[in-house]
């Protein structure tokens, strides 16, 4: 059933590949210049050449024809060729027919063909090949009536009863005329009359709309594999036009050469260039794949990002090639224009990589696998994109004369080697780390400073381009994509950019003021606590204590609020706290507290003059709970600690 299954998908391609040929034909023919050609042969006599507005009418009804069969059924493209194949099959009997009424018109012999052998011999030669004609028809047909395609054998019919040569000529035309007739009326007959398929396309129009219409035209057609077939089959008779002509080896410069002009003579159509878009999208889909594979194996399908598939790099080749007039131009000006998109394009497909590569890295450096071969992969992949981008632009640089679209380049091959720079000394410190088998001392803050370096040399980057183009819009050519390029840059590399980096650095000095207000818990306190941080599960030699009475280290803390301003434990909120309102260390002298925590310790001495000893031990206990709230310990704490990790990995 998959074999099967395989082959209708084959054929519902493959099938179709000549109808977008036959529409690529039609846009390349001109029908003016096509006329004034015939006026200048021999062919200006013919009634046929001589009505310009019959020949336009027959250009548009190609079209029709073109989009009619591009839009059928498979059951009834698989039926118009079997159809198509049987015509071609009736025309070489024909062929063969007339070939032999031109033989015994030549020899003028009238008589019994079994009395003279080369008579006998071309009547039995061509008696078999027309047997096999009706044969063949009847076969493709699936049908028993083989006299429906017998028509061609009337003239040896009628030259085996002695009809003389001269009505054998006319018997040969009139059987030529009645098989027309019958293709005629088998076209009519099985396949344009069947209006009920066109019927159903108005009918979800009706319903659904042109959007859906179209939707069910895309998967039914399989429009992007099949204007890629379309495109792969232009470019390969493009090579062999010209190696067929060339008899002398070719270099390697002269190799380059002949890649680019194949690929600019195959985009000089709307059918050719969409066809180059969806192979340009096939083919960074195939890199894409193939560097997930080489990452994580099979693991990598389980999880697809559809970011990753090879659309945006299509997209930026069809916008590119618009924006440009891409296919108004000479050869020799697309080749050259088209290295500039390609290149383009392969920047943008490094960033893909970057994109799958970047969280990999990472997480094999925080994490305790131990496999060479994987971190190998990965950090070989990261050092060819961090080498081949860099290369990239200064080949650009040393080829190439600088303008805007080239600085795009060079500034997206920049960034991406800044990118994977920072991502490889992330992963450096994180695998320092794990060999020391000790927590870094401010590997948050280090990690934050990588991050914001490269992301300022990005923004930076970002900022030059955006001034270079403007520059270039002001004082040299100035143009409407252009200019929209240049504002949709502006807004989401730099503004955003911009403000993306303001916020995290507000969040961050947020966090770092709201954990400086908290106050460190003393040794005592630690022994009394005894227990492990609830966000790292370590144990705690220095911790915060928040206003809820909970311990966590400073730096888990941090962490947690740049994610939201909640105890990780109770999720009351954790507002910044002024010293006069912070909780006071157990083990600190009174001159050393706050002047509110001198108050209240002197009131609670009055309170113990007056009150019994007994009493006051009770009181002072209550008073200790009330200002500092319940200390828990290991014991009391359990049930929230348990609880709180798969929170805490959620909220992460």
């Amino acid at each position: 059933m998959a074999v099967k299954d395989r082959v209708e998908a084959v054929l519902n391609v493959g099938l179709r590949v000549p109808s977008i040929m036959l529409l690529d034909v039609l846009y390349r023919w001109d029908v003016s210049s096509f006329f004034q050609k015939i006026q200048r042969s021999s062919l200006s006599n013919n009634p046929l050449f001589q009505y310009k507005y019959l020949a336009l009418y027959l250009h548009y009804v190609g079209y029709i024809l073109s989009l009619v069969l591009l839009t059928l059924p498979r059951q009834h493209l698989v039926k118009l060729y079997l159809y198509v194949l049987t015509a071609l099959l009736l025309f070489a009997g024909h062929q063969v027919s007339r070939d032999y009424v031109r033989s015994e018109l030549e020899s003028g012999y009238e008589g019994p063909v079994y009395l003279e052998p080369l008579s006998m011999n071309r009547f039995t030669t061509a008696l078999i090949g027309q047997l096999v004609v009706c044969t063949l028809c009847s076969c493709v047909m699936q049908t028993k009536r083989i006299w429906l395609f017998s028509a061609h054998l009337l003239p040896l019919v009628a030259r085996l009863c002695l009809v003389p040569l001269e009505t054998i000529v006319f018997i040969n035309r009139f059987s030529m005329i009645f098989t027309g007739l019958e293709v005629i009326y088998f076209l009519a007959s099985n396949l344009l009359v069947r209006n009920y398929y066109y019927g159903l396309i108005l009918y979800v129009v009706e319903v659904y709309g042109l959007l859906a219409l179209g939707m069910s035209l895309w998967n039914q057609l399989v429009l992007p594999v099949l204007f890629m077939c379309f495109w792969l089959l232009l470019f390969a008779l493009q090579i062999y036009s010209y190696f067929s002509t060339r008899d002398q080896p070719t270099s390697r410069e002269r190799l380059l050469f002949l890649f680019l002009t194949s690929i600019a003579e195959c985009c000089s159509t709307p059918y050719s260039l969409l066809g180059l878009v969806f192979t340009v999208s096939f083919i960074a889909l195939g890199v894409l794949t193939l560097c997930k594979f080489y990452l994580q194996g099979y693991r990598a399908f389980m999880n697809d990002n559809t970011m990753h598939r090879g659309m945006t790099e299509g997209i930026t080749l069809l916008i590119l090639a618009v924006q440009t007039g891409l296919i108004e131009l000479q050869v020799i000006h697309r080749a050259f224009l088209l290295s500039i998109i390609l290149f383009i394009v392969v920047a943008s497909i490094l960033q893909s990589m970057l994109e799958i590569a970047d969280p990999i890295v990472l997480a094999l450096g925080a994490s305790r696998d131990k496999s060479l071969w994987k971190h190998f992969r990965a950090v070989s992949l990261c050092l060819f994109l961090l080498i081949f981008p860099a290369y990239m632009a200064y080949m650009i640089c040393q080829f190439f004369h600088m303008d805007f679209w080239l600085l795009i380049i060079i500034s997206s091959s920049i960034l991406t080697s800044l990118q994977v720079l920072g991502t490889l000394l992330i992963y450096v410190l994180f695998m320092v780390e794990e060999f020391r088998k000790a927590p870094v001392e401010n590997m948050d803050e280090v990690i934050y400073c990588v991050n914001g370096t490269y992301r300022l040399l990005e923004f930076l980057v970002a900022v030059c381009v955006v001034c270079y183009g403007v520059s270039e819009t002001v004082f040299g050519e100035w143009s409407v994509m252009g200019s929209t390029i240049i504002l949709v840059h502006s807004y989401y590399n730099v503004w955003l950019r911009a403000q993306l980096g303001w916020q995290s650095f507000l969040l961050r000095r947020d966090a770092v003021n709201k954990i400086k207000s908290l106050p460190a818990a003393s040794s005592t306190q630690l022994e009394q606590y005894n227990d492990i941080c609830a966000i790292c599960y370590q144990d705690m030699n220095s911790a915060v204590i928040t206003p809820c009475s909970h311990f966590f280290h400073a730096g888990c803390l941090k962490k947690w609020l740049y994610v939201q301003e909640t105890c990780p434990l109770c999720h009351s909120q954790l507002k910044s706290q002024s010293p006069a309102t912070s909780v006071p260390n157990q083990d600190t002298p009174a001159a050393n507290q706050s002047p509110a925590g001198q108050e209240d310790a002197t009131a609670n001495k009055k309170q113990d003059d007056d009150t019994p000893p007994d009493d006051g031990k009770e009181e002072e206990s209550v008073q200790q709970e009330g200002d500092n709230g319940p200390v828990m310990s290991a014991g009391e704490t359990s049930s929230s600690s348990s609880s709180a990790p798969l929170h805490l990995v959620s909220q992460q």
